[in-house]
């Protein structure tokens, strides 16, 4: 049965709610429409501009494995706001993060969009700066990402980087610390694992960023968002079927994966493609000092990653009662 919102319903809730799709809109929408505008362009008579920005694309293709291009004023745009009171969405702090230190953050769990990543590390709307002093935070994402003309040089603003060891070393080994990279260990294999009330972290074999951080000596931080995978249900894809066949194909090809997400939408609440208002609430570890080593042994990455297991499991124990997880609910590792 469908439930209509309430004509009385506050304006500021339906702002928060059209910002919030324009902003989902925008992470899967408008990459494929910025290529379709920048081909379409060549058979007009504004071809010149599409061939302009192919000669900044190739000169500028670097730019991604080299920090990208933050710009604080589109950091700190004032329609992120929006978007954190819509769930709402707030970071915790449980130890400070010392600014002469580089830092790898691993964050935890995916969901269908990592919503809390992107509020708390790619936008000001939850202060990170404030929280973080000194702190400059940066996000791992899908290099295709960075193949999608005009879209990629708005990812790069908000301080998104590709996902490759060379963008990883300029970031974690840069002079002076300050830099924090966060990736999302579990990505799109993750996804797939995504439905309210689970906490099933695909981490088991997931060795990468253990390797880096040794590699670097960037300090290890644990980072857990409660809330993340309640925004939206999908239709279930049970072992063996086609859809999770196909859902496996795509993630061999593209390290992404295409789930069937049912959220609500502008004016009623049961099905959509707008995320639930459901609380995030993105929980900081304390850091793990991490002794630099150039070439470890897989013996030294396999007791890091324990270690870090541990750590992990025990700020999801500290915290989960706070926001609503039964006492009898623990991590899951696969």
């Amino acid at each position: 049965m469908v439930e209509f919102m309430p004509l009385s319903k506050q304006w500021e809730r339906r702002l928060q709610t059209f910002v919030v799709l324009q902003m989902f809109f925008f992470t899967t929408v408008l990459p494929h429409i910025c290529s379709v505008v920048f081909i379409g362009l060549l058979f007009t008579r504004f071809w010149i501009f599409s061939v302009l920005y192919a000669t900044w694309l190739y000169l500028d293709r670097d730019k991604p494995r080299h920090g990208g291009r933050r710009v604080e004023a589109i950091r700190r745009w004032f329609i992120w706001k929006y978007v954190k009171d819509y769930f709402p969405i707030s970071l915790v702090k449980t130890a400070e993060l010392d600014p002469s230190w580089n830092y790898l953050a691993a964050f935890h769990p995916h969901g269908i969009i990592p919503t809390g990543a992107i509020a708390n590390l790619c936008t000001e709307s939850t202060s990170f700066s404030l929280v973080f002093p000194g702190i400059r935070p940066y996000l791992v994402t899908l290099n295709i990402i960075f193949w999608f003309p005009f879209f990629r040089d708005c990812m790069m603003s908000c301080g998104l980087v590709s996902a490759d060891k060379e963008s990883a070393a300029h970031i974690l080994s840069r002079e002076g610390g300050g830099n924090l990279l966060a990736i999302v260990v579990g990505g799109a294999r993750e996804a797939l694992h995504t439905k309210p009330g689970t906490y099933k972290l695909v981490l088991r074999n997931r060795k990468g960023f253990i390797r880096l951080s040794l590699s670097h000596g960037a300090a290890l931080v644990p980072i857990f968002s409660f809330g993340e995978n309640d925004i939206f249900d999908q239709v279930e894809n049970a072992p063996g079927s086609w859809s999770h066949w196909v859902h496996d194909q795509l993630y061999k090809i593209m390290s992404s994966s295409l789930q069937v997400i049912l959220g609500c939408d502008h004016f009623q609440y049961r099905f959509g493609v707008v995320p639930h208002r459901r609380p995030i609430t993105t929980v900081v570890g304390k850091p793990i000092e991490v002794q630099k080593t150039p070439h470890p042994s897989q013996e030294e990455v396999d007791e890091l990653h324990q270690r870090y297991m541990k750590e992990l499991s025990n700020l999801f124990e500290a915290h989960k009662l706070k926001y609503n997880v039964p006492s009898d609910q623990h991590l899951e590792f696969c």
